[in-house]
């Protein structure tokens, strides 16, 4: 399982989604909860870095949890996930900045995700507010987008929440793109003016 964060981890920083230390990720393990560390640079994990702690109860582990393991836990509860990867995608939050809901305009993403809500919380990181919300969404949505902090994504192992939030970023840089060039985009798509309605 080390394995496993340490290559997405990595594959997450060379994406460009976070910073030097920004996101975080978790996997459900029966009653447990793996979840990277407090402060963790997710491009350079070690051993140390991932910490297991229980699903439901603080123990002495959880001080060295991420912050946002209320934001996890929620989301063990409420979904069928059993991986969880948040980033803060730079294309992705300046888009949720702008829009309510990302309707991607690519083929991929209108393929794989359809639509992505966007939320706007006055507390955006490990806040009570954050875990109903971003819980409650993700029971009909894949991934969900923070106004100005970034996505949260779930998957039944950390490659498939790294798949959304990448799909989503190509989305949004592919959005932003558009908006810089400033011409109307052709439609390709058969039924593409459904997509967010979905």
């Amino acid at each position: 399982m080390y394995e496993e964060f340490r290559a997405i981890g990595r594959d997450i920083l060379l994406s460009g989604l976070i910073s030097s230390h920004g996101g975080n990720m978790s996997v459900r393990v029966g009653d447990r909860i793996v979840i990277t560390r407090r402060g963790s640079m997710l491009g350079r994990l070690t051993e140390r870095d991932i910490i297991e702690t229980s699903l439901e109860h603080d123990d002495s582990e959880v001080a060295l949890a991420s912050t946002e393991i209320v934001v996890h836990r929620a989301i063990y509860a409420k979904t069928n996930g059993l991986a969880i990867v948040h980033t803060h995608s730079p294309h992705s939050v300046l888009r949720s900045m702008i829009e309510d809901e990302i309707v991607p305009i690519d083929s991929e993403a209108s393929y794989l995700l359809h639509k992505v809500p966007v939320y706007s919380l006055p507390r955006t990181a490990g806040s009570s507010e954050v875990a109903e919300t971003v819980s409650a969404a993700l029971q009909e949505y894949k991934c969900v987008l923070l106004r100005g902090h970034g996505p949260f994504a779930i998957g039944t192992v950390l490659e498939e929440g790294f798949q959304w939030v990448s799909c989503l970023e190509m989305a949004c840089k592919i959005l932003n793109l558009r908006d810089s060039v400033g011409a109307e985009c052709k439609e390709y798509r058969e039924h593409g003016g459904e997509y967010g309605k979905w």
